[in-house]
């Protein structure tokens, strides 16, 4: 293959290698020069141009990308037709992707200028999926390269495995506390895993922690023709001998392996019975997130055999997330508990009151905002430190009606963007020695004294209570705790909305607190709503 600058005559049958604008002519780069480029070309006063031009025994890049990609191509696998030496390999079925690492590594080995790139091994695709492509660096490539390439692929690289398994039995084992909304919720999110696959829970059984009972439940589904039977345990298991490993052996089944090198996903265990697997689900698997127990699950749906060593080989790439509810290095916890700022919000504008300040309004012949923090310093979280209070609007007015007040000010100078800038002015605010800050609210003066109280006892970072909030008849209210951990999270908050969305995204790490009437409810931003106090 020739590469170099041609004067516009000799490039007849060359590639341009660059995209060429001059005197009004735009020549694309990989244009194929012919006559009329050449006469553009010298219109254009165009001297010399850059090609590639192909000699015998070359291919040109678009017929050398397609030979590859059809080479490596294998069932449940298009090619799209080659342009600009890419090939592209989409899904032709739903299903798993299953590629021979091996002859991707052969093939990009046999020269720089053929590439064969893929999606991860076992992805779930779905039907039109791009799942691989392969690129051609130059113009052009020697022929013996290009069959050199096609034979390193020893047939299909990569196919996808398509989805067999169709009808899953389950199990949920109980124990005293866990609530039945948890197992419905399980059941929820497993039949929304499955769908993709076109499987669905054919049965599903709720027993007692129980060796005995569970073997009984796994016969009786395996006898409903289960494909697979999926065993979520109201206790993690903690052994081969625990209770869900054990059931599997009373059936006659047996234990392929226990735990992942998968995080979130570690305690999952594969066995089978009666020739059909039986997966003993990791605590993990009642969220939709995806984890561990999602990479098995769908290669078992596809039939693939799931071995020792598939299992052991995933520790590369499987930390997936950080686990916010584990403990981190542990911190000797002070005499008397966590130590808990609190942090009081005072800074709005209270543009819903339509002119004057709700905080300033009195209730029982005090300021609102004076209530509220007589509440909060008789709390347990100011025996550690000051409450803090973070100022805005009026400042020195607020201040005024604290006057007298053991409190920490901070002011918010951009107050007028809402409520985010306050948490964080107030987060900003905490001292490094804080294990978490509750975050209460000035025009919240209902709360009381009990309920904070209740909030910091609650907070236990260490069994996973990392973010505390009240709760009335599925409603939750404020304030709310927040361990340091998620104090980073709450720095990135914009506009005039809390941080409702992280309670959301970090569900495993919030303990809910129940509590009665409207005081973690009955925020005053509104007359009728302070009128409604003062009559309370």
């Amino acid at each position: 293959m020739k590469f170099g600058p041609r004067r516009p005559a000799e490039a007849i049958g060359g590639v341009a290698v660059h995209s060429l604008r001059q005197n009004g002519l735009l020549l694309k780069k990989g244009t194929l020069i012919g006559e009329a480029e050449v006469a553009a070309l010298e219109k254009a006063g165009v001297a010399e141009i850059v090609v590639v031009q192909l000699e015998p025994g070359d291919v040109s890049e678009d017929v050398a990308a397609g030979d590859v990609a059809n080479a490596v191509a294998g069932e449940g696998v298009t090619v799209e037709r080659a342009f600009t030496g890419r090939a592209n390999l989409f899904a032709s079925r739903a299903g798993v992707l299953v590629i021979d690492r091996a002859a991707v590594d052969r093939v990009n080995a046999v020269d720089e200028a053929i590439t064969f790139a893929t999606l991860p091994a076992f992805k779930p695709v779905v039907e039109g999926e791009m799942i691989g492509t392969v690129k051609l660096i130059p113009f052009g490539v020697e022929a013996r390269l290009r069959d050199a390439a096609v034979a390193a692929a020893q047939g299909a690289a990569l196919r996808v495995a398509p989805y067999k398994v169709k009808r899953v039995g389950v199990v949920s084992t109980q124990l005293p506390g866990l609530a039945a909304k948890v197992i419905d919720k399980t059941l929820r999110v497993t039949a929304e895993r499955l769908a993709p696959a076109g499987a669905a829970i054919i049965a599903e059984r709720r027993i007692a922690h129980d060796q005995a009972q569970l073997a009984d439940a796994l016969k009786e589904l395996l006898g409903l023709g289960a494909e697979l039977v999926i065993v979520f345990g109201a206790s993690a298991i903690a052994d081969r001998r625990d209770v869900i490993p054990a059931a599997i052996e009373t059936v006659g089944g047996r234990i392929e392996h226990f735990g992942m090198p998968v995080d979130p996903g570690n305690l999952l265990l594969i066995g089978s019975a009666s020739g059909v697997p039986v997966l003993g689900a990791p605590g993990c698997a009642r969220s939709p997130v995806e984890n561990g127990f999602d990479w098995v699950l769908m290669r078992l749906l596809a039939g693939l055999t799931v071995t020792r060593a598939d299992i052991t080989g995933l520790g590369v790439g499987g930390l997936l997330m950080e686990i916010v509810t584990r403990p981190q290095p542990r911190v000797p916890v002070a005499e008397g508990g966590r130590n808990v700022a609190a942090i009081i919000l005072a800074a709005g504008r209270s543009t819903r009151m339509g002119g004057p300040n709700k905080l300033l309004a009195e209730l029982n012949g005090k300021p609102m905002v004076r209530i509220v923090a007589e509440q909060v310093i008789a709390c347990k979280a100011a025996k550690a430190a000051r409450p803090i209070v973070v100022t805005g609007h009026q400042a020195e007015k607020v201040e005024a009606a604290l006057a007298g007040l053991d409190l920490g000010f901070v002011h918010n100078a951009d107050y007028a963007d809402g409520l985010a800038s306050s948490v964080k002015t107030g987060i900003a605010a905490v001292s490094d020695d804080a294990d978490g800050a509750v975050v209460c609210l000035g025009d919240m003066p209902l709360v009381g004294t009990q309920l904070v109280d209740r909030l910091i006892d609650a907070f236990d970072p260490d069994r996973g209570a990392l973010i505390v909030v009240p709760v009335a008849d599925g409603r939750r209210g404020n304030p709310v705790l927040w361990s340091r951990r998620f104090f980073a999270e709450l720095m990135t908050l914009g506009g005039d909305v809390g941080a409702r969305h992280l309670i959301a995204k970090h569900a495993e790490a919030v303990t809910e607190v129940p509590v009665e009437g409207s005081g973690a409810f009955l925020d005053i931003d509104t007359p009728d709503a302070l009128d409604q106090a003062r009559r309370g």
